[in-house]
């Protein structure tokens, strides 16, 4: 996994939603793993730096959906275990609204860092029989009043967990 090139970033599908491969160096007593750096293609949602990293562990059998931000850009990496992500766009402006797409993160073949836009839904949880850890690097701090939730089982999203 050495030869990822970490300044290109593909669409996913939902306008402003971008993955890119992350790469893993092997050493001994242990992998390297990186996330992010200044030239990564995903540095420009960030004009102003970054507001807050930080970590959520996701047990397995555990859904931690829905959410979304009005202000918050969000890039995830899971260095540990493995993730479902989920993304649904219902933004009234957006040319993707309706979509909804699944990824896959964490290690060791689906190492890469997911953006995720303003106003896009998205929840996540761990597959398999371990726990995940998922790293969010936002380009705002936490503020509670900016963000909204539903229920991962509700309605308004078209997804059953």
């Amino acid at each position: 996994m050495d030869q990822v090139d970490e300044r290109h970033a593909v669409e996913t599908g939902i306008a402003g939603a971008l993955l890119q491969d992350l790469k893993i160096m092997q050493t001994q007593g242990g992998p390297v793993l990186h996330m992010l750096k200044n030239d990564s293609a995903l540095m420009p949602s960030f004009p102003n730096g970054f507001g807050e990293i930080y970590f959520s562990e996701v047990l397995p059998g555990a859904v931690k959906a829905w959410k979304r931000h009005r202000r918050q850009t969000q890039l995830f990496a899971v260095p540990a275990g493995l993730l479902k992500i989920v993304l649904f766009d219902d933004r009234a402006d957006s040319p993707t609204r309706g979509v909804l797409r699944e990824f896959t993160l964490g290690r060791p073949d689906h190492y890469r860092l997911l953006r995720i836009p303003v106003g896009v839904w998205y929840g996540f949880a761990a597959l398999g029989s371990n726990p995940a850890l998922i790293c969010n690097c936002a380009d705002l701090p936490h503020d509670p009043t900016e963000g909204e939730k539903l229920s991962p089982d509700g309605r308004a999203i078209p997804y059953t967990w």
